[in-house]
């Protein structure tokens, strides 16, 4: 039996697993506790920030580094949890020389293809979730796309995906690249549609939780019915009162007038050249 075949025979015991991460973020912090309440060891963690490589050593009572070239060959799979801009960069350094291990990132907009010519057994391991340090999550629930550069690997990767996921999905990268652009829609641009709504609360002494049955609603409803057929407001109905006299609330901010008319006219395109116009605004009044 090779060493290859040893590797893809130890890395099925979870017990005996080890697994490196390299970043310490919202994403690494989450993931490591999972693996570690999975029975995976978590060796070591890597930041480039010492409070952040500290902080999740600790909580996952494993070696904490600042130094990538400290990092030992002792684990079984080396996972990158680490900003897209810098993530080519470290995998350069992490994978030379490490011959047989297992390597992963979890990016939603990077291909797979940027281990290639770097690692022998790579992949992709992309759970599609908003991460927070401080707030748990449920892993069982979340969706794991993953991917890998062959049928041996990326059934090792399945194998790891599974002891933490409910749903394990292949995807390719080009995929991919899609996903995380509906996930942006999603959770990122609907975040800030909050971080808005709890601004102009803000300044009128509104607390923001008086939005949460609402918030919470329009979340269960999309789980029965489509995002379309659940969608109401002054622009379906193509109220241009109602738009008009809310377009002048928000006098002095162009640039959330401009959203607020872009995404207006998303929703319906009847209403397309929404502009502060009095005739409506005096009829509402």
């Amino acid at each position: 039996m090779t060493s290859r075949h040893i590797s893809f025979k130890i890395i099925k015991f979870v017990g005996m697993m080890k697994v490196t991460l390299i970043g310490a973020g919202n994403l690494a912090t989450q993931l490591g506790k999972s693996l570690k309440k999975a029975g995976v060891i978590i060796s070591q963690v890597y930041s480039r920030t010492e409070d952040s490589a500290r902080t999740l050593g600790e909580l996952l009572e494993a070696e904490w580094l600042t130094d990538i070239k400290a990092l030992r060959d002792e684990a079984d799979i080396y996972i990158f949890s680490v900003k897209d801009s810098v993530l080519c960069e470290l995998i350069s350094e992490v994978c030379k020389g490490r011959g047989d291990k297992l390597f992963l990132h979890t990016a939603g907009s990077m291909p797979m293809s940027c281990f290639e010519g770097k690692a022998l057994r790579y992949g992709v391991f992309y759970p599609m979730q908003t991460f927070s340090k401080t707030k748990d999550v449920d892993f069982e629930r979340i969706p794991v796309f993953i991917e890998g550069n062959s049928i041996e690997t990326e059934n090792v990767i399945r194998n790891l995906a599974n002891k933490l996921s409910q749903r394990v999905i292949r995807l390719s990268s080009a995929d991919r690249e899609y996903l995380h652009l509906a996930a942006v829609w999603a959770c990122n641009f609907t975040n800030y549609c909050y971080t808005v709504a709890s601004d102009i609360l803000g300044e009128h002494g509104i607390p923001f939780d008086v939005m949460l049955p609402l918030i919470n609603e329009t979340t269960e409803k999309i789980q029965k019915i489509s995002p379309k057929e659940a969608q109401t407001g002054p622009a379906v109905r193509g109220d241009r009162n109602v738009m008009s006299k809310q377009l002048e609330l928000m006098n002095g901010k162009e640039d959330l007038q401009e959203l607020y008319k872009m995404l207006s006219k998303g929703i319906n395109p009847l209403v397309d050249n929404l502009t502060l116009d009095k005739r409506y605004i005096n009829n509402k009044l």
